[in-house]
């Protein structure tokens, strides 16, 4: 049997020399590594008390609606800015090259609702922690933190410490 890590395509010297790329469209593809993921990403939540999934665009919705859907909770949208049609909060967060602006419902998360991130991956964890900011500000509760791949060389644990952490895919380098 395949082990999730077999899915996933790595491109060396790219965007630019030295980089190894992880191609997590390779996952997607096929049928027994998206299972497979999904499947992990259930695990990592399988016992723990919440009530939402929350995702970011656009890889965020892939791997979050199925876990969402699968362990019968909501799922909650995080989209770049302008996406939304009903009134929102923004968060702003650093980008490798400038910022970038990120959104949801203000009516989304409830004071209270304990709430699972599920993402395709961990780089510096900027997205990431906006989106617990985001969360947070609307009063809700991050209990867990899911990803399907993490560059553990960017340290991006480092920007989320004190939350539950979860990678189903661990690489050293960047």
């Amino acid at each position: 049997m395949k082990k999730l890590e077999d899915y996933v395509t790595s491109i060396p010297d790219f965007p630019e020399p030295g980089i190894i790329f992880r191609d997590v469209t390779t996952i997607l593809q096929d049928p027994d590594g998206l299972k497979l993921a999904v499947d992990q990403l259930r695990d990592m939540v399988r016992d723990l008390d919440y009530d939402l999934v929350v995702g970011p665009e656009s890889r965020g919705f892939i791997f979050g609606v199925p876990v969402a859907y699968s362990e019968k909770k909501g799922f909650v949208p995080v989209r770049k800015k302008g996406k939304l049609p009903r009134e929102v909060i923004s968060e702003d967060y650093e980008l490798e090259y400038g910022t970038a602006t990120i959104e949801i419902h203000k009516d989304a998360i409830k004071p209270g609702q304990k709430v699972v991130i599920v993402d395709d991956l961990i780089a510096t964890g900027g997205t990431t922690q906006a989106i617990i900011r985001l969360i947070e500000r609307l009063g809700g509760e991050v209990v867990k933190v899911c990803f399907v791949m993490e560059l553990a060389g960017l340290k991006g644990r480092e920007k989320l410490e004190g939350y539950d952490i979860e990678s189903a895919i661990i690489y050293e380098g960047k």
